[in-house]
């Protein structure tokens, strides 16, 4: 009999713990779930839509700068007369200073002569003698001349240097992906092309454009 009442007494403390336990269980299961939030992928809270995205900036940012471009962007053959005439003049009437330059829009039309890793150069007539026109046609798209053209893209908006260049890649990409999908570069010389562009002014001399629009005549 003695025996039974131990076991009992036993077999209820073992209970009572397994009760205890388990509810220890519960409670700090529901203080996790009260203080879990559900973040919804792709939804604002995700991280990785916080993250800077290159690609989704230039996706953004293309429109805009091509439209300004295009609408402040003077024929070459002016531009290059008012160059010559006083070089400090036309960067202030058409120009967004940089750290190094101008960066200068241009619309023009002329022939495309020889090209070399997606590079060519385009004769336009009229141009004052020994100047060099080239267009940039991809794949690969270089520089800043578009992320630059604005003025209002500065480097006080990114989290460090390699964000703001990749702001610039960025750009370059969705203009790419924009205007020169589907190009046929090795057909390209011979071709009339109408363009519309920026390039960064150093060499009055030497334009290398970074377009925002291009059409090749048929």
């Amino acid at each position: 009999m003695v025996a039974t009442e131990s076991n009992g007494r036993r077999a209820a403390k073992t209970n009572r713990k397994k009760w205890i336990f388990g509810a220890l269980v519960v409670a700090v299961l529901g203080a996790i779930a009260l203080d879990t939030k559900v973040v919804a992928i792709g939804g604002d809270e995700d991280l990785r839509q916080q993250a800077f995205n290159p690609d989704r900036y230039g996706t953004e940012q293309f429109p805009r700068i091509r439209d300004n471009v295009s609408e402040r962007a003077p024929d070459a053959i002016q531009l290059a007369t008012e160059l010559a005439e006083d070089k400090k003049a036309a960067m202030a009437k058409y120009g967004t200073p940089t750290s190094i330059g101008a960066v200068m829009p241009v619309t023009l039309t002329g022939a495309v002569g020889e090209g070399k890793s997606g590079i060519f150069h385009v004769n336009v007539d009229g141009l004052p003698e020994g100047t060099t026109v080239r267009v940039q046609t991809g794949p690969a798209i270089n520089g800043t001349d578009l992320r630059d053209f604005p003025g209002d893209i500065a480097f006080g908006q990114f989290k460090n240097q390699i964000e703001f260049q990749n702001a610039g890649a960025g750009i370059n990409r969705a203009m790419a992906a924009e205007v020169l999908e589907g190009l046929d570069r090795d057909s390209l010389p011979g071709k009339t092309v109408t363009l519309t562009g920026a390039f960064n002014l150093i060499n009055p001399k030497n334009w290398l454009i970074t377009p925002v629009s291009f059409e090749v005549q048929k």
